[in-house]
């Protein structure tokens, strides 16, 4: 029953309490309207045209919404900075695309001015030579005190130095490395610009300043020497400096020495020093300091006793104890040749011999 206040048939639709309070949660906002697929006629078109009460609208142009468009504006710019500063990146050293600058090598053999001095005894002949006071193995290479330069931290430094040391480490002082069988260690160290060159130093071996095997790596003609004691000696230094804002280099001058006996024969044969001095030239750029690795731009070498008449840039094939160089210089050298390099070959001084 009513109210005293309600009409006679109770409160009526879309007033405050009547049946549209369940509606009230939806809302048909003016966005809602306008896309509706069926309009209502008003009254006079109805009158006017006999109109049914409704009719269908055309379905609307839907093209991409505004926050679509925005969206896709976002991420277009968004790629695009991507690819600039991909090109344009302050990290990224100049000509990092470039090939890498090739190694230049030099190679002088040493041939003695007698006969090669040796003993049974490796330690009494160190003792004998000026490389006594030389260090052990990968002690002899220590590390200068580093500090950073403008452009690179101590890290930086650091790691560059630690690259120089393991390259000569791994090329001059391991046995497998010696005995003419093993590379891959040494190669890994290289930036993969200059690996091209040092595999062809192995596969074709010229003596042309670019691709002689003994230019990277000290190893002996296993068929002829093999070493006597494992404790090879080491002596020399290692530098850091910045050669411009993208580029940090180290010099590395190490002078080492082996003890040999030839080649299969018994512990009591006697022993001949050989002496190995290489000056080395290396350059990091970042990439190469994050990846451990380094660029080689040069190697002098001078190695003894030798002879001249033989080749000296695939092997080194040394004389041992009571041997004498042949008679006879370098190998010719062909003054024509557009790629040639000079001949060259030193004599061993004799206070570099141990005194036996």
């Amino acid at each position: 029953m009513a109210g005293p206040e309600d009409p006679p048939g109770g409160a009526p639709e879309g007033a405050p309490g009547g049946n549209e309070d369940e509606y009230r949660s939806v809302v048909f906002d003016e966005t809602f309207v306008r896309a509706a697929r069926l309009q209502e006629f008003s009254a006079r078109e109805r009158i006017t045209d006999h109109a049914p009460a409704v009719r269908r609208r055309p379905p609307r142009h839907r093209g991409l919404s505004r926050q679509a468009l925005v969206l896709v504006v976002l991420i277009a710019l968004a790629f695009g900075t991507a690819l600039y500063m991909g090109v344009r990146h302050p990290s990224r050293t100049p000509g990092a695309g470039v090939a890498a600058e090739p190694l230049r090598m030099t190679v002088v053999p040493l041939a003695p001015q007698g006969k090669v001095p040796g003993i049974p005894d490796s330690e009494r002949l160190y003792d004998s030579s000026p490389a006594a006071q030389f260090r052990i193995g990968a002690e002899g290479v220590t590390l200068p005190a580093s500090r950073r330069t403008a452009h690179f931290s101590d890290g930086q430094v650091v790691t560059a130095l630690l690259t120089a040391k393991d390259y000569i480490v791994r090329s001059a002082l391991d046995p497998e490395v010696l005995t003419g069988g093993e590379t891959r260690s040494v190669r890994i160290l290289l930036g993969v610009g200059q690996q091209e060159q040092f595999d062809r130093s192995f596969t074709r071996p010229a003596p042309d300043g670019r691709h002689a095997p003994t230019g990277w790596l000290v190893r002996f003609d296993p068929t002829r020497a093999e070493l006597a004691d494992r404790r090879i000696r080491v002596q020399g230094t290692l530098q850091a400096f910045e050669a411009d804002a993208g580029t940090l280099e180290v010099t590395a001058d190490h002078t080492s020495v082996y003890a040999l006996r030839p080649a299969g024969a018994d512990p009591g044969a006697r022993v001949s020093l050989f002496t190995v001095r290489r000056e080395l030239h290396f350059r990091f750029d970042r990439e190469n300091l994050r990846l451990h690795q380094a660029r080689l731009v040069v190697s002098q070498v001078q190695a003894g006793p030798l002879s001249c008449a033989e080749d000296s840039a695939s092997r080194l094939r040394p004389l041992l104890a009571g041997g004498t160089a042949e008679e006879g210089g370098p190998a010719g050298t062909d003054p024509y040749a557009p790629d040639g390099t000079p001949a060259l070959c030193g004599t061993l001084a004799a206070a570099a011999q141990p005194r036996v």
